[in-house]
């Protein structure tokens, strides 16, 4: 995806306080990538993928573009945010997170350069453990009084945790699979579905906000998925199932 925009701008992005880490990470990735062998190592890039190295080492002076077109993986691919209605864009932009190794947390009309950086990655020390200190207090008054729907995997999971505030309003999603079990089917966890189905649901939770954790049910089921809600320590846990018919 081109980028077109001037170079970013760390105070300009969602959650300002968290600049003077932004720039410690992105001049330490620099650093890194002056090397492409190291840089392969440390980021567990392949030969062919120098184009990934060489775009971390310009990540403070390069183009930027919306972090909505920046990001193209499977769950923000099923989510197609740039085919939702311009209003639910506009809310979406408000509203919704997404947690990166590099800048921590943004939104979707944050500008931001090309690069690659894992959450599991390390730059001097483990970027989930850097992070965990100080997205703490942002993220929780950015939660504000309504329904944290939570569709991080366990490596970002890691980078923030649901304060005592915010007990009782935080659903964490996973993703299950049915399997024939001789006669039975069982459902067992699985990450080949994982972010595909996670994107689908995100859409049509989008689509239909709700602070209903009852609700989240029928959400799933517009997004083709079955959905069950349960308690959970920190709140609910809603467990989306993917469907063995047709498979």
């Amino acid at each position: 995806m081109p980028a077109d925009g001037p170079p970013v701008d760390l105070a300009a992005l969602t959650f300002p306080e968290l600049a003077p880490l932004r720039q410690e990470l992105a001049t330490a990735l620099v650093r890194l990538c002056r090397s492409r062998s190291a840089a392969r190592t440390a980021l567990s890039l392949g030969p062919t993928q120098d184009d990934a190295v060489d775009a971390n080492r310009r990540v403070l002076t390069a183009p930027t573009l919306p972090a909505a077109r920046l990001y193209t993986g499977v769950l923000h691919e099923a989510l197609g945010f740039s085919s939702l209605p311009v209003t639910v864009r506009r809310r979406a932009a408000g509203h919704a997170l997404v947690f990166s190794g590099l800048w921590g947390a943004v939104r979707y009309d944050d500008r931001l350069p090309h690069y690659r950086l894992p959450i599991t990655a390390r730059i001097g020390r483990p970027l989930a453990a850097a992070w965990r200190p100080v997205l703490a207090a942002p993220v929780a008054a950015a939660a504000g009084a309504g329904l944290v729907v939570d569709l991080r995997s366990a490596p970002y999971a890691k980078a923030w945790q649901p304060t005592p505030e915010l007990a009782g309003r935080v659903v964490a999603v996973s993703v299950l699979a049915e399997r024939r079990a001789g006669r039975r089917v069982e459902t067992v966890r699985v990450s080949h579905f994982n972010k595909a189905s996670k994107g689908r649901f995100a859409r049509e939770l989008l689509l239909s906000p709700t602070d209903d954790p009852a609700a989240l049910t029928e959400r799933a089921a517009a997004a083709g998925l079955h959905g069950s809600v349960v308690a959970a320590p920190s709140g609910y846990r809603l467990d989306l199932v993917e469907p063995l018919e047709g498979r």
